[in-house]
């Protein structure tokens, strides 16, 4: 389905910065300067994420004037969510099952009783 570009946009979605710039896009369009401000790194790394972004097909840039201005593409995104859909039944599962255990154990707890 869309294996490379999903691969792609988890390997831009690894670092914790990038996973930050696209949540402030995801709010509208901002210049580099507006998405560096919140960050303790320097504007040429908050360059290098958002290029890594760009690449990866998460973010668009368009010139307007001196300014660049950069806004979210959300179509890997979709393309990313409709490529886990099939493993979310399960991660369901197996989390209702730990609730279950957890609430368990806390009944257990409560009634004096050992696991």
């Amino acid at each position: 389905m869309c294996y490379a570009s999903c691969v792609q946009a988890l390997q831009a979605l690894a670092d914790p910065i990038r996973r930050e710039l696209l949540a402030l896009l995801a709010t509208g369009e901002r210049t580099a300067g507006e998405l560096a401000a919140p960050f303790p790194v320097s504007r040429p790394a908050i360059s290098r994420h958002l290029r890594v972004l760009r690449e990866s097909g998460l973010v668009r840039v368009r010139s307007e004037g001196r300014e660049r201005r950069y806004a979210l593409e959300p179509a890997p995104l979709r393309q990313l969510d409709e490529w886990l859909e099939p493993y979310r039944d399960l991660w369901a599962q197996r989390l209702d099952a730990l609730d279950t255990e957890i609430a368990r154990g806390r009944r257990l707890t409560r009634n004096g009783e050992s696991a």
